[in-house]
């Protein structure tokens, strides 16, 4: 089919919930795409970070279709060793406990949420529930999830929401006045990247885990986004030598199958029993499979060329003109620019260079395997359409 067959079907029978771009990606390989006329793209946005590989990675299609050729999906009432494989592999990478796996991101939350409330009434009773989230976060779009988002914008139409939740400034003064005695958890994600890939400072983030330790207050940190290798440690909380109570992620964990986690440390160990939480796909072997690749590959070595890679593109960017300012953390990097980001997001793509919106920034998070090649020439269009 070309694109205007695409565009016709997709306008006809979609939901009307995506302002698309005016391409259909067909197909492609690391970090360079095609679309249905054959035009290619150097893609700085994998799929909104979560083709971690790219396009078409050899060695991880030899790990899904191998377990496609022994069975597509086993219900959650059985054992299943993909599954088992990976709950161990992202145990002893991360000195978890116990994992769930779910489909996305925000399933993963919604499971860390539902866990807090029920490790806190089983410690000290009902009315110890808040949930406090930090503004400008996004934690997906279910509704708990979206109470939790800490963007007013998220919150039209959709009212009346979930109780219990409440979100603060990110700074210590604001924490202690919401996280109060009815608080059972506070949420972070160490990079907003939604609202502006903004990092959240070091010395609040150890303060808070200090606060949150000392009242029995759980700190569950979202890395839906910053994780798997996308900041250049497995997971960001690393970079600011803390340990959290729960962990969440999704994105990059299946290198594009749908996956998501919610990983248990100490004492939320044993925060579910049997017939508290569950999911039908979650889990799937096909997705652990796919899993398992990406992790097993995500070692130091690789991780210290992502981080290589990231301190190339941020020196580049830094020097460019019309590139205000640079945040974020590894490769994922925003960009506050002279010219609108809707702007700069749209001239690229017209000339082959996909890249992706943070509120008012430009954002891009390539694949992590990217060659220099595939960098400098994303980069190359960029400056142009920034000059």
């Amino acid at each position: 089919m070309n694109f205007q067959q695409i565009k016709r079907l997709d306008e006809t029978y979609g939901a009307e919930t995506f302002s698309r771009f005016p391409v259909a990606i067909a197909g492609g390989c690391n970090a360079t795409l095609v679309d249905t006329e054959g035009k290619e793209y150097v893609d700085f946005g994998a799929g909104i970070a979560v083709n971690v590989f790219g396009a078409c990675d050899a060695e991880w299609k030899v790990a899904v279709t191998a377990q496609l050729d022994r069975i597509q999906h086993v219900s959650n009432l059985y054992y299943s060793e993909p599954q088992a494989r990976l709950m161990e592999l992202l145990c002893a990478r991360t000195g978890a406990k116990r994992v769930f796996f779910a489909n996305s991101g925000a399933e993963a939350n919604e499971c860390a949420f539902k866990a807090a409330r029920k490790y806190s009434y089983l410690k000290y009773g009902s009315g110890r529930n808040k949930i406090v989230t930090l503004k400008n976060s996004f934690h997906g779009r279910t509704l708990f999830t979206l109470t939790a988002t800490g963007q007013d914008a998220f919150h039209r139409y959709f009212d009346p929401f979930v109780g219990g939740v409440q979100s603060a400034e990110s700074n210590m003064s604001a924490i202690r006045k919401t996280a109060d005695e009815t608080a059972c958890a506070v949420v972070i994600e160490p990079v907003q990247g939604e609202s502006g890939v903004t990092v959240l400072h070091p010395e609040f983030v150890r303060l808070l885990e200090a606060f949150c330790k000392e009242r029995d207050i759980l700190l569950i940190v979202d890395e839906v986004q910053t994780g798997n290798g996308r900041t250049g440690k497995l997971y960001a909380y690393e970079h600011y030598g803390i340990q959290p109570d729960i962990l969440t992620t999704a994105k990059g964990l299946a290198g594009g199958l749908p996956l998501g986690a919610c990983l248990f440390f100490g004492k939320t160990e044993h925060a579910f029993s049997a017939g508290d939480h569950g999911s039908t796909f979650g889990g799937n072997p096909v997705c652990c499979a796919a899993a398992i690749n990406v992790i097993s590959r995500l070692t130091n070595e690789f991780l210290l060329e992502v981080q290589g890679k990231s301190e190339y593109l941020r020196t580049k960017l830094r020097l460019t003109d019309g590139v205000r300012s640079v945040t974020g953390l590894g490769m994922m990097i925003g960009l506050e620019t002279a010219k609108p980001a809707k702007e700069v997001v749209a001239e690229c793509l017209a000339k082959g260079l996909l890249v992706l919106t943070a509120h008012d920034r430009v954002r891009i998070v390539p694949p992590l395997t990217i060659t220099k090649c595939e960098m400098d020439e994303g980069l190359s269009v960029l400056k142009e359409v920034l000059k």
